[in-house]
């Protein structure tokens, strides 16, 4: 099992003079602890105009800045947004990190959800699928040839030689953002390793890991040239101290995650209020405040606790044959020197169990091979992104943002 490391780079209100700069160089101190410690991957999304939730808006920048800081985690887009972002601009910038890196970039693609993204740069829910696809094929010739061009319907290139190329020939490996469970399946049709932002039981995990490899092994679809990456991720919440209190009581923000989460996907298209009408913060501490059980709940999910509560939870995604657990405890108001204990904590107390699993690799082998035949799981059960232990936030707290986006 690897273990990631995942950025939204957020930050709640109220802001003062001073908090990006802190938070982003507090985040390359983050991912530099990472490296020293041993974890595989660190995940940086893309995001625009989304207060709060995510000041993420240049991942190839910050993973640039992480590269010259760091020797050997594997820096990942977690996602590029192939939907707000020219295909060639996309080939330049992840050759350019490849570079920088020494062939550490890890090539995360995705399509953006929402309309507060989508908008300003002429796109639309309807058609963003189309239109990642569309750029999926254009970017990898890009890649590898010394001319390509593109002609389609939302992309046009003439003849052109995209400099500089990558290391890591023929591309850096590829990813898929699976924001909802049966994207999953989707990016196992296209060959590409699937991002799992989401929050489930090992139950769930279990049967979308099925999904997933049957998908990559029995019904393949590539959508260009290039080399498949057979290889599962799922993101948690985390926090990790010497007793299971004290990491609930340090992983406040994983709520604060959850909350924005389900406080937007209630409005149509997922759409943002305008910007500074709503104090996500201040509704969050108004939820936190009526809900303490459904708070308390919450804490209990995902791999928040002791050394020997997590080693417990990941004993049980192991048996799911997960490839990769991607960490998130840059959330809500979590502080910087609890992130780096935790990480240090998690690194000397859990991961060696974990990080060499010679029974895992010999599955992962006889399923690509087809010496192992997986059972097709039917996965409508295991559909809700946010796991039973969930934030849960009442139609009447959303109604103020669904009005404020109807009125804009």
């Amino acid at each position: 099992m690897k273990f990631g490391i995942f950025y939204e780079l957020q930050l709640p209100r109220p802001w003062n003079d001073g908090d990006e700069f802190r938070l982003y160089q507090n985040a390359l101190t983050q991912m530099e602890t990472a490296d020293r410690l041993g974890y595989d991957y660190a995940w940086v999304v893309e995001h625009h105009f989304l207060e709060e939730y995510s000041h993420s808006p240049a991942p190839e920048s910050f993973l640039a800045a992480a590269s010259q800081r760091t020797k050997n985690i594997r820096l990942g887009h977690g996602i590029f947004q192939l939907t707000t972002n020219h295909p060639a601009r996309v080939a330049e910038r992840v050759a350019v990190l490849d570079l920088l890196s020494n062939g550490r970039c890890e090539f995360g693609m995705g399509e953006s959800a929402s309309i507060t993204e989508l908008t300003p740069f002429g796109r639309d829910m309807e058609t963003k699928r189309e239109v990642f696809e569309e750029a999926v094929q254009a970017i990898f010739p890009m890649f590898t040839k010394i001319g390509t061009e593109h002609h389609g319907k939302y992309f046009d290139m003439p003849l052109r030689n995209v400099v500089p190329k990558p290391v890591q020939k023929p591309h850096p490996p590829l990813w898929m953002a699976c924001s909802q469970l049966p994207t999953i399946e989707r990016a196992g049709e296209n060959g590409f390793g699937a991002l799992g932002f989401q929050f489930v039981s090992a139950e769930a995990a279990h049967a979308w890991v099925h999904a997933y490899y049957n998908a990559i092994t029995k019904r393949l679809k590539k959508l260009a040239d290039y080399e498949i990456n057979p290889n599962m991720a799922l993101v948690s919440f985390f926090m990790c101290a010497e007793t299971d209190e004290e990491a609930r009581r340090r992983a406040d923000g994983a709520t604060f995650f959850q909350f924005a989460l389900r406080y937007y996907g209630q409005s149509q298209n997922r759409q943002r209020p305008a910007p500074g009408t709503v104090n996500m913060w201040d509704e969050y501490n108004k939820w936190k405040r009526e809900n303490p059980e459904a708070q308390e709940a919450a804490l209990r999910g995902g791999l928040i606790g002791s050394p020997e509560t997590l080693r417990k939870k990941l004993r049980r995604f192991r048996s799911s044959h997960i490839d990769q657990v991607i960490l998130l405890n840059q959330a809500g108001k979590n502080t910087h020197e609890h992130i780096c204990e935790s990480l240090e904590l998690f690194a000397k107390e859990v991961m060696p169990e974990f990080q060499h699993d010679p029974e895992h690799d010999a599955w992962k082998k006889g399923v690509l091979s087809g010496a192992i035949q997986l059972e097709e799981i039917d996965t409508e059960a295991f559909k809700d992104r946010y796991g039973k232990l969930a934030v849960n936030v009442g139609q009447s707290r959303c109604r103020g943002l669904i009005d404020s986006c109807a009125a804009t």
